[in-house]
């Protein structure tokens, strides 16, 4: 008999795609609550086929994810000693009850963390992997902003922990748009102008509309925030500052910000990987090789969603062997197209390159 009532709940539109994979993963619970905000497609009538599955159907208007997750933990049976906060393109690895239940007993926490693979390559290994904190007792927490909604602690002392094995692998739907993230970040900055989260979310999401100049100005008004204190997020700030002059043909300036990253956070491969990529593209292979290799001289991959793959992938080491092979350190550029391949065995360009470069050391 479990010891612990475990509820799972999540908000859901036209997911029906991945009903069987989430509901097959999220079974080990005691129960499973959703709110479908509107679907029209199959997602509904699935979902009512599992017996282990409590569904609401609500559209809200005007939308906002804190609103929509809050209704769903409405729904969550008020007996539950731990809520559990999913999106139906997430499932656990197997056993993760278990492990959750364990720790809870031992360390009574009000919120625990665990690992989450938030991408993956072709391949299926972990792209980008961070720590997730969505699981939370019942009654102490509440969902806040109005997109990249965050939970609130109710109570005057919080306790997290983490749950040690227990993973969640986010495969998310690319087909699905995400338009309405702008207005809701908008909405969010608005609500709350000295949020420095929001206010970084906010000048990311400009850069993706490639509203170069809003993007600027934003992150900028992000690193000037008192509150914005958070070394590795302030040097994403300032490589998405980089990113939209390259795009303005202002390199002078990117290069400037990218400076400014790595002085910021020099313990994160991804400021000086960029910089050598701009360098890279101006046919400046000793500033590109100097930069790839400070990088490689970072080993551990930090547990932040800051990461970017192609500082870890194949990427990485496929740009630095062509570097090096451009300065003449052929033996360095074989040893890492070879650690390319590795990571992309299916590249026949790898493999190519590989071919010329150990014909090249030969010759040499």
């Amino acid at each position: 008999m479990n010891k612990l009532k475990i509820y799972v709940y999540a908000i859901c539109k036209n997911e029906g795609k991945f009903v069987h994979d989430y509901v097959e993963s999220m079974s080990e619970a005691d129960g499973i609550y959703v709110l479908d905000t509107g679907s029209t497609d199959d997602t509904v009538e699935q979902l009512k086929k599992y017996p282990n599955v409590t569904i609401k159907v609500e559209k809200i208007d005007p939308f906002r994810f804190d609103v929509a997750r809050n209704q769903s933990l409405e729904m969550v049976p008020k007996d539950a000693d731990i809520c559990v906060c999913t999106d139906f393109d997430e499932v656990f690895d197997p056993g993760w009850r278990k492990k959750l239940e364990d720790i809870w007993l031992k360390e009574n926490p009000t919120r625990v963390e665990y690992l989450y693979n938030w991408s993956f390559d072709e391949y299926g290994n972990p792209a980008t992997t961070f720590y997730m904190s969505k699981i939370h007792k019942r009654d102490a927490y509440i969902w806040h902003h109005p997109v990249h909604e965050v939970l609130k602690c109710l109570i005057d002392k919080e306790k997290s922990v983490i749950v040690e094995g227990m993973v969640l692998n986010h495969h998310q739907d690319f087909t699905k748009e995400r338009n309405s993230y702008l207005p809701l970040l908008e909405l969010s900055v608005e609500e709350e102008p000295e949020n420095d989260r929001n206010m970084h979310y906010l000048g990311r999401e400009y850069m993706y509309h490639e509203r170069w100049n809003e993007a600027i100005d934003t992150l900028i008004k992000h690193l000037n925030l008192k509150s914005s204190t958070w070394k590795d997020e302030r040097a994403a700030s300032m490589r998405f500052i980089a990113r939209s002059y390259i795009e303005l043909k202002r390199p002078l300036e990117a290069k400037m910000w990218y400076e400014k990253a790595i002085l910021e956070a020099p313990y994160l491969r991804e400021g000086y990987v960029e910089l050598a990529q701009l360098y890279y593209n101006e046919h400046n292979y000793e500033k590109s090789y100097y930069y790839l290799k400070e990088a490689s001289k970072i080993t551990n991959k930090p547990k932040t969603y800051i990461n970017e793959a192609f500082c870890w992938n194949a990427f990485f080491y496929d740009l630095l062997s062509v570097v090096a092979y451009n300065t003449g350190h052929i033996e360095e550029a074989i040893e890492n197209v070879k650690k390319a391949i590795e990571l992309d065995a299916k590249n026949d360009r790898l493999k190519t390159n590989l071919d010329f470069m150990e014909k090249a050391n030969l010759n040499d």
